[in-house]
């Protein structure tokens, strides 16, 4: 097997451990964010996972997580392999690369990834926000037009043939703009700030740093990272929901969602569902870093025929 084969399965296998264990979060943070003046079910993370539990079972935390987990694997593996590949193709004679050459490598794995990640997030988060439209009719009727929210929350292969009859491909790429504009500067926060964190903690010149430097180096550059870009993260999670109430806005594209935002909500809306992102995201790269530099894809592959 290639090296790059490698990197891709260690990629894809760090990604499918971190969202088993931080997918309640990741919920509770698109809920949180969808919230509009008027419209407010949760006050807090904790409020809205235990409203969450009472209400749609322990289950319930885990809405949208077979996308995924379906599709994190090629997302965190083109993430991973991919700055590796522009770290390498911009380092001259295994040189230390430049702060700036450092940040066009995460720029272009960012770019990279958009591919998997728009359709990935599309989905997870009509799922995810699906029980929360649900309990707004509930508890909040006068703020969801009759017949407007389907009574039976529908499956993600179900929003897939739907998105593609009326709009085409087109469709599951519903606000790409806005991840980009999130993705991007996210991997060029993070992956120049993990890299020295990491090399900070190595025991020699050449030998790797160890699992528990790797993995906090990844935890700190995440939460950076992720609270660095959440303001982006709350347009992008806005642009792509699908159902609202009567009371909430809709938004056309990116510079209308902040303009909306701004006169509706004002600037702290921007910062909604931060820290739940970076409780998300912390861990989730923590193990990410730890599972693709321990190399989990050699130790599988070993297991394999031929091996």
């Amino acid at each position: 097997y290639k090296k790059t084969d490698l990197k891709l399965i260690n990629g894809g296998i760090a990604g499918l451990i971190g969202v088993s264990c931080v997918f309640p979060i990741d919920l509770a943070k698109t809920r949180l964010q969808n919230q509009q003046n008027g419209s407010r079910l949760y006050t807090s993370m904790s409020d809205c996972l235990i409203k969450t539990i009472r209400s749609e079972g322990y289950f319930g935390m885990y809405r949208g997580s077979a996308v995924n987990l379906t599709l994190v694997t090629p997302e965190k593996a083109i993430k991973l392999a991919a700055n590796d590949f522009f770290r390498q193709y911009l380092s001259k004679d295994g040189q230390k690369l430049t702060l700036v050459k450092e940040m066009l490598a995460g720029c272009g794995a960012g770019t990279c990834q958009v591919i998997v990640t728009t359709p990935m997030e599309m989905l997870k988060i009509q799922l995810q926000d699906a029980g929360r439209i649900e309990a707004q009719r509930k508890l909040m009727p006068e703020t969801v037009v009759p017949g407007t929210v389907p009574t039976k929350s529908p499956t993600a292969m179900q929003l897939t043939r739907e998105l593609l009859k009326e709009k085409g491909i087109a469709g599951l790429y519903k606000g790409l703009g806005a991840t980009l504009l999130r993705d991007v500067p996210f991997s060029i926060i993070y992956f120049p700030l993990f890299a020295n964190l990491n090399t900070l903690g190595k025991r020699g010149a050449e030998g790797p740093a160890p699992f528990y430097v790797s993995f906090l180096a990844g935890c700190l550059a995440g939460s950076t990272a992720a609270v660095a870009v959440n303001p982006v993260d709350v347009i992008k999670t806005r642009i792509q929901s699908m159902n609202r109430g009567s009371t909430e806005e809709t938004y056309s594209g990116v510079t209308d969602c902040i303009s909306k935002i701004l006169k509706n909500e004002g600037p702290s809306a921007f910062l909604k569902g931060a820290y739940c992102r970076a409780l998300v995201i912390a861990p989730l790269f923590g193990i990410a870093q730890v599972v693709y530099f321990f190399g989990a894809g050699e130790y599988i592959l070993s297991f394999l025929p031929g091996n």
